[in-house]
C-alpha cells in the first residue's frame, strides 16, 4: 500500500515508520503525502487509540531531501502542497500521538516529532534545527510548537544557533518526555504506547483539542470550554466505567467509548 512508510497496527496502537533509511528518512513528496494518508486513516478508524510515528535504521528522520531541491524552488509552494496538510492532519487527530525518535530529528524531521503529543528520546536520539544552515526559516508548524514547549527564549536559541542537542538536554528543556535505552528501546515505547491506548480515548481527544484551543482564549471562554467537554466527556461509556471501578475499587477497563 505504502512504498515510502510502513503501517502497521497491534494491540489498538497504529506504528507509523518512516521507511527510508538509506536516506535517514528524509522527506520527499511521495512520503508525505503516504504519511498523511496515514494518519487520516488512523485517525477514522475505531479500533486504533494510539499512533506511534518512528524511523527506520539509524536516523528519525533528517528533514527534506535536499536532492530535490533547486535554484529555482518555490519552498512556500512545497509548505503549502506537502508539509502543511501533513501537519494540520497530525494536530487534528484526537488520539495521543508519539514520536519515538530512534536517532537524529533534524529540520523537518524535528518539526514533525514537535508536532507530536509526546516524544520518547533513545539514548542517541539527537535535535537539530537545521533549516539555518541553508539559510531557510523553521517550518512545518516548527516555530509554533517549539516556543510553546521550550519557551521563547529558548526557542529563539535553538531555531538561530541551529546547533545539535543531545536527547538528555532535550529531555531537561523540556523537549522530550522520556530518554530510553538502547536496550530497552522497543519494550519501554510499546509499553507506553499500550498504556495511553488502554486510557479514555474520548477524553484524551477533548484534552486536546482545548488545550490547543486554549492559547487564544479568555479565562471565561476556556471556562465554558470545559463545561462543554465535561458535559460530552460525562455521556461516554468510559466515564461511566471509571466510576463504577472506582466504586468497585477495581482497575478500570476503558474501550475508548
Amino acid at each position: 500500500m505504502f512504498e515510502t512508510i510502513k503501517f502497521d497496527v497491534n494491540d489498538q496502537v497504529a506504528w507509523l515508520m518512516l521507511n527510508r533509511p538509506d536516506k535517514l528518512n528524509a522527506f520527499t513528496e511521495q512520503m508525505n503525502k503516504e504519511i498523511t494518508e496515514a494518519l487520516k486513516n488512523a485517525a477514522r478508524d475505531p479500533e486504533i487509540r494510539c499512533i506511534v510515528i518512528t524511523g527506520e535504521g539509524r536516523a528519525f528522520c533528517a528533514g527534506e531531501d535536499l536532492g530535490g531541491i533547486g535554484e529555482e524552488t518555490n519552498h512556500g509552494e512545497i509548505l503549502r502542497k506537502r508539509y502543511n496538510p501533513m501537519v494540520k492532519q497530525l494536530a487534528e487527530i484526537e488520539k495521543p500521538v508519539i514520536a519515538a525518535v530512534n536517532g537524529v530529528a533534524a529540520g523537518a524531521g524535528m518539526s514533525l516529532a514537535l508536532a507530536c503529543d509526546f516524544r520518547l528520546a533513545s539514548e542517541k536520539a539527537s535535535f537539530v534545527e537545521a533549516f539555518i544552515h541553508i539559510g531557510l526559516i523553521p517550518d512545518s508548524g516548527n516555530l509554533y510548537y517549539l516556543p510553546r514547549l521550550v519557551g521563547q527564549a529558548k526557542a529563539l536559541e535553538l531555531a538561530i544557533l541551529g546547533e545539535k542537542i543531545s536527547a538528555e538536554e532535550a529531555k531537561n528543556i523540556g523537549l522530550v518526555t522520556k530518554v530510553i535505552t538502547e536496550e530497552d528501546w522497543q519494550t519501554e515505547v510499546t509499553a507506553f504506547a499500550k498504556k495511553l491506548a488502554q486510557m479514555p480515548t474520548k477524553a484524551i481527544g477533548l484534552i486536546k483539542r482545548y488545550l490547543n484551543e486554549g492559547w487564544k482564549l479568555t479565562l471565561d471562554e476556556m471556562l465554558e470550554k470545559e463545561a462543554n467537554g465535561q458535559r460530552v466527556a460525562g455521556l461516554t461509556n468510559d466515564h461511566k466505567e471509571g466510576v463504577a471501578a472506582f466504586l468497585g475499587k477495581r482497575r478500570p477497563v476503558f474501550t475508548g467509548n
